[in-house]
């Protein structure tokens, strides 16, 4: 069966001449102060495209006219697509989607211990994800710390693709990565012409901010443009630190960075799938902790999901939450998280599953949350249906003052379509939960994904093919580990 879709409502914080004096702002910022650069080979395909380039400082200048000319060649639909159809994800301006926990290196496991993630985790946190019904795309939800880290891209590829059939949203380590990845994902489709054709795996290039594009990052870049590779091109800012501290300050910085680096993608494959992407917060200015559930960090994704429709290219947006453990504070912080970001119609809610303590610890029962709270947030997201059936004029007069609805045909044929039926939520009442042995959500979560781990052991690949990730995973982990010599 098709993933479902799910389209925004349009929640907008900016009208549309703020729209335009930020798009002003950002045009100022890269006709003069620039975007530094530090990939000579870039810095050519910029000059060679009419930017004024100072190679001695790395840095690129470029004007209205290069940039929109480049951008006219980004593609605003096109498809992500799974090792099955039935998981390919269509994407357009408008569609809603979610991207799986990313990158922790600690777990809270279901007998509360929060420790360094292991490739255990990764295998069971990710067989854990692909049971979620509200998840749309796989991300590596650890890092495991009893491998080496030189290279551990290639090892999460392997072991994410033994366990679910999603796209993939992976992140490489250099550009030789990029083609490492390929060559294992040709193991899965029969080939490289294979993989180019319907490549399962997307790769993230994060750029630093403010204004500043490494070497590394830009090696991906090029990589992912010259195999056909798609691409998430996405600043994490911190607001108040690494951009202004105000919410349209940020906007230009995260705008001109992200569209220089979609721009270059642009240059080298026209028509490269390109996602504008952010996963940004601000810093706590008591603290000086990085807050990505700080209510200014959803106004942020909100806004910059109206920028990103404004240059007519598809949008990433959301980053984690604060709380510690699956406790009252995840849950408000996620919810809030979740329903801004799908209001808005932001097409890739990211970081949605799992994470916690920003990003550090992904948690097992989370995940479980998580996905409820999505459910409830994309109930709302959808909003109602008017017609003749549902405005039920003739049902009304027929049942007449004082008389039920529950009985009457009417409410049978649209009960599955207009009631929500979760999973976790309690609705009973305090004695009839306390007899059934009054757990918390935080408890039935930990049941739910014991029962999970338990019945859920996907068979996406056969065991030949898995060993042969395995085995040349390993051996390109070595390959690059001897490298860096």
């Amino acid at each position: 069966m098709a993933l479902p879709r799910l389209r925004c409502r349009d929640y907008r914080i900016l009208d549309d001449e703020q729209i335009s004096r930020v798009h002003l702002a950002v045009l100022e910022v890269l006709e003069e102060v620039g975007v530094v650069v530090q990939h000579e080979p870039a810095l050519r395909i910029f000059a060679e495209n009419g930017c004024r380039v100072d190679f001695k400082a790395r840095r690129v200048w470029i004007s209205e006219h290069v940039l929109k000319k480049a951008l006219a060649a980004a593609p605003s639909h096109f498809t992500f697509f799974g090792l099955r159809p039935e998981f390919d994800v269509h994407v357009d301006t408008t569609a809603i989607y979610t991207i799986g926990g990313s990158s922790a290196l600690f777990v809270l496991d279901l007998d509360g211990n929060r420790r360094p993630a292991t490739m255990q985790d990764l295998e069971d946190l990710t067989r854990l994800q692909d049971a979620l019904p509200n998840l749309h795309i796989m991300h590596g939800i650890v890092n495991p710390q009893d491998i080496p880290q030189d290279g551990f891209d290639r090892r999460l590829f392997a072991v994410v693709f033994k366990n679910t059939a999603r796209n993939y949203y992976s992140q490489g380590t250099g550009g030789a990565s990029i083609r490492d990845q390929i060559e294992l994902a040709s193991i899965l489709l029969g080939s490289t012409d294979a993989v180019r054709q319907r490549p399962p795996f997307t790769i993230v290039v994060c750029l630093t901010s403010p204004l500043v594009q490494v070497g590394l990052r830009v090696e991906e870049i090029l990589a992912c443009a010259e195999e056909g590779i798609p691409l998430y091109v996405e600043v994490d800012a911190q607001m108040g630190a690494t951009t202004p501290i105000t919410i349209a300050g940020t906007l230009v910085e995260e705008c001109a960075n992200v569209l220089c680096g979609i721009m270059l993608a642009q240059l080298i494959r026209p028509g490269l799938p390109c996602i504008f992407a952010i996963a940004s917060g601000v810093m706590d200015m008591t603290t000086g902790a990085y807050s990505g559930a700080d209510p200014r960090a959803n106004l942020l994704h909100v806004a910059t999901a109206q920028m990103a429709r404004f240059y007519n290219l598809p949008f990433q947006g959301c980053t984690g939450i604060d709380a510690l453990v699956s406790d009252v504070q995840a849950g408000y912080e996620r919810g809030m998280q979740v329903l801004a970001n799908a209001l808005a119609g932001v097409n890739f809610i990211h970081l949605s599953v799992g994470l916690m303590e920003q990003m550090l610890t992904a948690g097992y029962e989370q995940c479980v949350i998580d996905n409820e709270i999505l459910d409830a947030a994309f109930v709302m997201a959808r909003g109602i249906e008017v017609n003749d059936e549902t405005l039920a004029v003739d049902v009304i007069k027929e049942v007449g003052p004082g008389g039920n609805f529950l009985g009457h045909p009417h409410t049978a044929l649209h009960l599955r379509k207009n009631c929500w039926f979760p999973k976790l939520t309690v609705r009973q009442r305090y004695e009839v939960w306390k007899a059934g042995g009054g757990l918390d959500m935080r408890q039935r979560a930990n049941r739910e994904a014991r029962r999970i781990l338990k019945e859920h052991h996907p068979t996406y690949v056969d065991d030949k093919t898995k060993a042969e990730l395995d085995r040349l995973a390993s051996a390109q982990q070595q390959a690059y580990i001897e490298k860096q010599r």
